[in-house]
């Protein structure tokens, strides 16, 4: 029962994560009445990509602890990236504080660019399923840097 518990939290932390965020931040969200970049995606787009970027964490770092249960520096990059990533819609949303969300996005960059080149280097499937989440981080630093300048 133990190892369940353990598997299931590692499933779906990231998830859990993001359900606890967006409950706090939902009324603040003011994504619709901001001036947008091109390419900016409707509003409803973020939570469906949001929740299958969740689960895909959640399953790279679930198949990376069934085979390295160490709690080594990627433990911790895991969890700094996933924290830093958790503050970034309270520091734009509900703070409202758009360049220094910008910096931090670039934080998140960084460190979800690190974790995917350990995870590579020990587990490569972790790497692949983290790919869709840098893509997105990526077009998430686009959009961020775009609506700070256009607003």
């Amino acid at each position: 029962m133990k190892k369940f518990i353990q598997n299931a939290f590692y499933l779906f932390f990231p998830l859990f994560i993001g359900g606890i965020v967006a409950f706090f931040i939902h009324n603040s969200i003011n994504y619709t009445s901001l001036v947008k970049p091109v390419l900016a995606p409707p509003k409803i787009l973020f939570s469906i990509a949001w929740t299958m970027i969740y689960l895909l964490m959640g399953i790279s770092y679930f198949l990376y602890k069934k085979e390295y249960e160490d709690n080594g520096f990627i433990d911790i990059l895991y969890y700094l990236q996933l924290f830093v990533n958790a503050l970034w819609s309270i520091i734009f949303f509900l703070w409202k504080a758009k360049f220094v969300a910008i910096l931090w996005i670039l934080l998140l960059d960084v460190l979800v660019f690190f974790l995917i080149y350990l995870f590579f280097k020990k587990k490569k499937i972790s790497t692949y399923l983290n790919i869709p989440y840098f893509i997105w981080i990526l077009f998430a630093t686009y959009l961020t840097i775009g609506i700070y300048v256009l607003n």
